[in-house]
């Protein structure tokens, strides 16, 4: 009988503890935001992903009421904006904008202290974008064929740039070199714009980089496109082609930006989050922005599903990482 009623008063002590810890949970949810929200940015002030948290900020203050700072966190492939959230994330009023190659290439790439597929996740895509193959102006090429036959005609071949070393502009130069048999040469630069300014100034004649940075210059002549590797044409540059429709479908991977939380943020509040960036990025007025920037709107894929995406995007990146010997640094 005693024994009974100490596992009888046990049980009920196990109750009370389970009961004031989900009432607790229940609490936190319902009196979030609490505090002002901070969208952690993976990359440089003025960029892409800085532009689309802005947006993303709108949205958040106007339904939330609540003000929503950004924050660049830029460095090591965007490795410090996730250790941010890491320390700072766990009650859902810090949150990560970031493109999706920091769970598919980045730990590729580099050594990072965190695991991809478990301590991040994807709340909701904010847009789609991808990559473009642009040259100098001066390069006597104005398409891909054309490049093709250049680069076979020079001796040693042709250097190409990208924004960072073992990321997917880097190794998409190497994939296009290994599809057409032509020589192309890795340069590696920290970010986009030290890597534009020597595409124009003609040290390098070659660059995959983001829509968002080259388009401007694109658009003022300072540097020229050869492809896109989008599934489709995008509707900023109608009249430049997809690797895809020129016969080249492996180069066609196009990726997302996201706003993502740690994965143990109350449910509650990733659905209100999820609800919020979705409806905002569906406003006509945003789609342009969005579009403005090259990019395409987002699509109202699920968690899982992007994850998915993600896990088959590293697979591929792991393999073309594999067939250039890289390590990560």
């Amino acid at each position: 009988m005693q024994n009974f009623k100490l596992r009888r008063n046990t049980l009920v002590l196990g109750m009370v503890v389970l009961g004031t810890a989900l009432s607790a949970q229940v609490q936190a949810q319902t009196d979030w935001p609490s505090k002002p929200l901070r969208l952690v940015v993976g990359a440089p002030a003025g960029g892409s992903a800085d532009s689309l948290a802005r947006l993303l900020a709108e949205g958040l203050q106007q339904e939330l009421g609540k003000s929503v700072i950004v924050e660049s966190k830029p460095g090591a492939g965007g490795v410090l904006a996730v250790n941010d959230l890491m320390a700072n994330g766990k009650d859902g009023h810090t949150l990560l904008v970031i493109q999706g190659g920091i769970v598919a290439e980045t730990p590729l790439a580099y050594k990072v202290n965190y695991q991809p597929f478990k301590d991040l996740k994807p709340l909701a895509q904010i847009s789609r974008t991808g990559l473009i193959l642009v040259a100098n102006k001066e390069l006597p090429v104005s398409n891909l064929q054309q490049l093709i036959s250049y680069t076979k005609t020079q001796k040693g071949g042709l250097d190409f740039a990208s924004y960072a070393t073992g990321m997917k502009g880097h190794t998409s130069g190497m994939l296009l070199g290994q599809l057409t048999n032509i020589q192309l040469k890795h340069v590696g630069y920290k970010g986009s714009p030290p890597a534009l300014t020597d595409l124009m100034g003609g040290h390098v004649p070659l660059m995959f980089d983001g829509l968002t940075t080259s388009l401007p210059l694109i658009k003022t002549g300072k540097i020229k496109p050869i492809a896109v590797n989008y599934p489709t044409r995008i509707a900023e540059l109608p009249d430049t082609p997809t690797f895809k429709e020129l016969g080249y479908p492996q180069l066609a991977q196009a990726g997302w930006f996201g706003v993502w939380s740690r994965p143990d943020v109350p449910p509650a509040i990733q659905q209100k989050v999820r609800e919020i960036t979705l409806a905002h990025f569906r406003k006509a007025a945003v789609q342009k922005r969005v579009r403005e920037m090259g990019m395409d709107e987002p699509t109202a894929a699920t968690s899982e599903e992007l994850m998915a995406d993600l896990k088959q995007a590293s697979q591929q990146q792991a393999a073309l990482l594999k067939s250039i010997n890289y390590k990560p640094e």
